[in-house]
């Protein structure tokens, strides 16, 4: 087991992991050109990693096979909003004005949001955050510590950076199913320096937009629940604007995609035709230094065996696909 070292910052880092000897949930990885290395992020917590509280690792490598890690880059402080016991999910972390900001959902469960919930779930605190660093190690300081960037009576997660043609920067999320029942994707505008938001949520669609029907029907006859999970958007190689999200199929966890019609963030958006299935989701797309085009996803949904997988992905200029043998 990792133990969590706050001297050093390090949960006990050894060289040699391979992607399968690495619990991870939510990757992320930045293809850092300076030192030709790449940066896998995931969440860390006491139970999997021994740290003392919930927060963010990292692992590097410089050809996707041999890992070193787990470092710990950021760690839920006290005093703020949110509680450090209590989780951090979905971390991403993105190059930005010449400085590192992560993005990363964190949640108070002692601290209840009006209103009743869906499947059982009571509604909570639970929000996406943005901290900042100098460096891809970090460590990340939390810049509006008092409340989520999304509107705090909002139950919502997996906070993602999107700057828009004009240069605007957003910060896309899913609104929790758990709130809506079916949940849906939102986006705020953020401020110039990702101090805070800039708009009210613009909604871009329903999370029962998707292809196939993806709801929980209770036999109860209470209403159907549709999951949102791990929006982030990319262009093409023609500028068409598409967006990574998870959903479910029969109660497994689907890698699905979208596309707007209209090139922009507002939509509309239509729904393309999955890319994973096999209780695999939440993914990101980067660039390998060679310029190819791969796709990171976890399998199977739940910890500690959640698994990182990679895929070979093709862009046809119209949206991305798994590349075939």
């Amino acid at each position: 087991m990792n133990v969590y070292n706050s001297a050093s910052n390090v949960a006990n880092p050894q060289v040699g992991h391979l992607l399968t000897d690495i619990p991870a949930h939510d990757p992320f990885i930045v293809a850092d050109q300076a030192t030709q290395t790449y940066y896998l992020y995931t969440g860390g917590g006491p139970r999997i990693h021994g740290m003392d509280r919930y927060g963010v690792l990292t692992y590097k490598s410089k050809d996707l096979v041999n890992w070193e890690g787990p470092y710990v880059v950021f760690t839920i402080p006290d005093g703020i909003w949110a509680n450090p016991q209590h989780g951090a999910w979905a971390p991403e972390v993105h190059s930005y004005n010449g400085r590192y900001y992560m993005f990363v959902t964190l949640h108070n469960n002692d601290r209840a949001l009006e209103g009743e919930g869906h499947g059982g779930y009571r509604l909570q605190w639970r929000g996406s955050v943005i901290a900042v660093s100098d460096f891809l190690e970090g460590p990340f300081e939390i810049i509006k510590q008092e409340a989520p960037v999304p509107p705090e009576h909002h139950m919502t997660l997996d906070g993602s950076l999107y700057v828009d043609e004009e240069g605007v920067p957003w910060m896309v999320y899913c609104h929790e199913w758990v709130q809506t029942a079916d949940g849906t994707i939102e986006a705020v505008k953020l401020t110039n320096d990702l101090t805070d938001r800039a708009s009210d949520p613009i909604h871009l669609f329903d999370g029962s937009a998707a292809p196939w029907d993806n709801g929980d029907h209770p036999a109860d006859g209470s209403k159907s629940i549709y999951v949102t999970d791990g929006c982030q958007l990319y262009r093409t190689k023609n500028n068409r604007l598409v967006m990574l999200w998870s959903t479910y199929d029969k109660g497994s966890y689907v890698q699905t995609i979208a596309r707007s019609t209209s090139g922009k963030l507002e939509g509309p958006w239509e729904q393309l035709e999955p890319l994973v299935f096999d209780d695999s989701g939440h993914g990101m797309l980067f660039q390998t230094f060679e310029g190819e085009w791969k796709l990171i996803l976890h399998s199977p949904f739940r910890m500690p065996a959640s698994r990182c997988k990679i895929y070979d992905i093709v862009d046809d200029g119209d949206s991305f696909s798994i590349k075939q043998d």
